[in-house]
């Protein structure tokens, strides 16, 4: 079975729109983007989540050396198409063991950035300061794109957010120390401009973060 969409804030059970309102709700949350129920990595799976994206599809291109594409996530339904994607990648950690990579791009206020960083949400709020130099700088579609270590997020992980193409990018990884993977200027690609070299993308088994 796929599953049913959910809350991209809280994982929770959502409504559909009917009689009483024009939106998806969370219980919790109120109106929300519908988290689309999250299938094995492939290439059309893949596909399938970068022909309706309204936001970018970050992905790391050419993936660091011996890393693997292990699975996507949009939040969004069949009217608005996807308004959040989030793009995991898996492999050798920069300081040995293996390393986990999640990318978010998302519209304002969707929520599943922060979930993905351990946050109440929905954006990075006061645990990321602007106000000093960058932490790390990726080249998102050919950009230099500045971002902000975010405090105030569990101690397995560590967080960098900013903004791209007017969206939010936030890159959650794990372990805390994979985190120097964002410090060697990664290169980003938005998988909506690529080409047939997506077919030669190199699939893992499905990550459980996405889950």
């Amino acid at each position: 079975m796929r599953g049913e969409p959910s809350c991209p804030k809280c994982g929770g059970r959502v409504r559909p729109p009917g009689l009483f309102s024009d939106s998806w709700q969370c219980e919790r949350h109120g109106p929300v983007q519908p988290l689309q129920p999250v299938i094995p990595p492939s290439v059309e799976a893949l596909g399938v989540v970068v022909h309706r994206a309204r936001v970018p599809v970050w992905m790391p291109w050419p993936l660091p050396l011996g890393w693997l594409f292990t699975g996507v996530a949009n939040a969004g339904d069949d009217r608005s198409g996807g308004r959040a994607t989030a793009v995991a990648c898996s492999g050798p950690g920069p300081l040995g063991g293996p390393g986990e990579l999640v990318l978010v791009a998302e519209e304002l206020g969707v929520g599943l950035g922060a979930r993905f960083a351990g946050l109440q949400g929905p954006d990075p709020g006061p645990g990321m300061c602007t106000d000093k130099p960058p932490d790390a700088k990726v080249i998102a579609a050919g950009r230099p794109t500045p971002l902000w270590h975010v405090g105030g997020v569990p101690a397995d992980r560590a967080v960098f957010a900013g903004e791209a193409r007017g969206l939010w990018l936030w890159a959650v990884v794990w372990p805390e120390q994979s985190g120097l993977l964002l410090y060697d200027e990664l290169v980003l690609t938005d998988l909506r401009d690529a080409g047939a070299e997506i077919e030669l993308l190199p699939c893992g088994a499905l990550s459980p973060r996405l889950l």
